[in-house]
């Protein structure tokens, strides 16, 4: 099953600074059939204005990765972390038993941002936050695991989820194929670019809800930028 679910068909809100899209039931937002996709809970499309952000604020029992689609992010929790995450790179936050964070755009320009929240395969536990880059050249043709819940996976950050985030970026005309298994849950949105999937079409920021299938081949139909999450 491939369900395109175009972005304008997305929940949205836009506060001034923050122009926010949602592909999931989240704040203000609500669709029962868009609550989550296997362990996948919140796709968040983010527009923050320069010198804005999230003031401090909670979180418990939650996978949160950020990826940084242009300008940068800065982090700060009350565990003493501290980082500012580029665009291309990721951060990723457990946050376990509870953690208090922001995040702000300290920068000069918009941020935009995906961050996406997965349900974690266990309550509690120490919460950590740690953040790494991924140049986009390693990840030219193909997908690469930019964090994991699988030891295997042991370049990448680690999370504490059954799950995979991806990314790739593809020439127009590239086809790249990903092993997903039918008992799995991939949700992939290109950032950038028109692509095909399964022969099935998809804009930039449209999000693409995939189950029920072996394999993935996605042909890029002009250059694109993909983020995928591969979830139980």
């Amino acid at each position: 099953m491939i369900d395109v679910r175009p972005f304008d068909t997305l929940g949205a809100a836009n506060h001034g600074w923050l122009d926010a899209h949602h592909h999931f039931s989240f704040a203000d937002y609500y669709d029962p059939k868009r609550m989550n996709w296997g362990n996948i809970r919140v796709w968040n499309d983010d527009a923050i204005a320069p010198n804005t952000g999230f003031p401090p604020h909670p979180h418990s029992d939650m996978e949160i990765i950020t990826y940084v689609r242009e300008g940068a992010i800065t982090h700060q929790d009350n565990l003493g972390n501290k980082g500012r995450t580029e665009a291309g790179d990721v951060q990723v936050m457990s946050a376990g038993s509870g953690i208090t964070h922001a995040e702000y755009n300290l920068e000069k320009d918009t941020t935009r941002i995906f961050q996406i929240w997965i349900m974690p395969s266990q309550r509690g536990g120490k919460p950590t936050w740690g953040a790494r880059p991924f140049p986009k050249g390693d990840r030219s043709g193909k997908f690469v695991t930019l964090a994991s819940g699988f030891a295997e996976d042991g370049e990448a950050l680690p999370i504490r989820t059954e799950a995979r985030v991806l990314g790739a970026t593809l020439k127009k005309g590239e086809t790249t194929d990903y092993p997903l298994g039918a008992h799995r849950h991939a949700y992939l949105v290109p950032a950038t670019g028109r692509i095909e999937i399964n022969g099935v079409a998809a804009n930039a920021r449209d999000g693409i809800a995939i189950s029920d299938t072996e394999t993935l081949s996605v042909t890029a139909l002009e250059d694109a930028e993909l983020v995928m999450v591969d979830a139980a």
